[in-house]
């Protein structure tokens, strides 16, 4: 018997860990924590001050409540007793306590644009959370990524991840789009506006300018706002009300099942996105279409939790000394610039 740790995150991040630690349960004995930090970032999160982070605040709390609510083992830090592999949501910090551990990352959704953060990072040396997703797989410390399809698997190679490092499974939440037709949501046939964080992560955020495009666009239908987990809600609500007195505001709920009920879907920067084009919803974002299409996660009922635990098991099953021998080889490349090349 084998012990494996779950690093949750967000709520989706935390339900994705879920749905890979089920098929694999009967074998292992699993645990979970929620997304942690050491040094001046743990600091920060134990006072309060990151709790607009998956380190805190809303998503720490959902996640507690979600994995008492599905009576899941919990072991907070993965201190409590040592562990054969690590699977976790995100790369932008890698704690202290499983950087000697078979590690398997996860990609958990669409990743932001590569902007000026993102080159900062990456040339200045700086820590890769400043650049949000667009970091996702920098960071080397983690035996195989499971992304979510070839597209991404192209994205994440011309970053700098070595293509021997991926493993396009299909991620969890995000490989059975058309079920979210499937729903129980009361309203039919209008314009939803999914909103980003941009604000809370330090981004600019037009947000009245934002309101009155999505205004223009609903053009007198019902306008429907779901606000992202992360965003100040009061700030949020207050803003909506202001310029478009007349929409909906949903703080919770799936925004899936919002999507799939709409006519036309807006975004910022958001994995929902994907959702919208996979239903074939008239759509406006400010990510690239195209580009979307093109990363479309895999589509195959469902089934992305158990190609991801297999996946596991091959790292399981493989020498501790033979994994850290290939990242340290996969770092040489990194340093030489030549991580591309297999």
């Amino acid at each position: 018997m084998t012990n494996i740790l779950f690093i949750c995150g967000s709520l989706n991040q935390t339900t994705q860990m879920h749905a890979i630690a089920q098929a694999m349960m009967k074998e292992h004995p699993c645990y979970f924590t929620p997304y942690y930090a050491d040094g001046l970032e743990g600091f920060a999160a134990r006072l309060g001050w990151l709790n607009f982070t998956v380190l805190g605040g809303r998503h720490k709390r959902e996640t507690m409540e979600y994995l008492a609510r599905h009576n899941l083992r919990i072991d907070l830090r993965g201190e409590s007793r040592s562990y054969d592999l690590v699977v976790t949501c995100s790369d932008l910090i890698i704690q202290n306590n499983i950087r000697n551990k078979r590690v398997v990352l996860v990609q958990e959704g669409i990743t932001e644009p590569e902007g000026i953060m993102y080159h900062l990072v990456k040339w200045l040396k700086l820590p890769r959370y400043l650049a949000n997703t667009s970091t996702n797989g920098l960071s080397n410390d983690y035996d195989i990524f499971c992304v979510a399809s070839e597209g991404y698997a192209d994205l994440f190679i011309g970053k700098g991840v070595h293509e021997d490092k991926i493993a396009v499974t299909g991620i969890p939440n995000f490989d059975n789009l058309k079920n979210a037709q499937n729903n129980s949501f009361p309203f039919h046939g209008y314009v939803l506006a999914a909103t980003s964080p941009l604000r809370e992560t330090f981004r600019w955020d037009d947000r009245p300018a934002f309101i009155r495009k999505c205004n223009q666009i609903a053009g007198g239908r019902k306008l429907i706002f779901k606000l992202h987990p992360l965003e100040d809600a009061p700030r949020a609500i207050r803003e909506i009300y202001q310029f478009a007195p007349g929409a909906l505001v949903f703080t919770h709920g799936s925004v899936d099942q919002m999507i799939a009920n709409a006519d036309v879907v807006i975004t910022q920067q958001s994995t929902c996105t994907f959702v919208a084009i996979a239903l074939g919803k008239e759509v406006h974002t400010n990510l690239n279409a195209d580009q979307l299409k093109q990363l479309m996660p895999i589509q195959n009922d469902g089934v992305s939790a158990q190609h991801i635990a297999q996946t596991c098991e091959r790292v399981l099953h493989t020498s501790l000394v033979v994994l850290k021998a290939k990242r340290r080889q996969s770092q040489t490349r990194l340093k030489r610039g030549r991580a591309d090349i297999s």
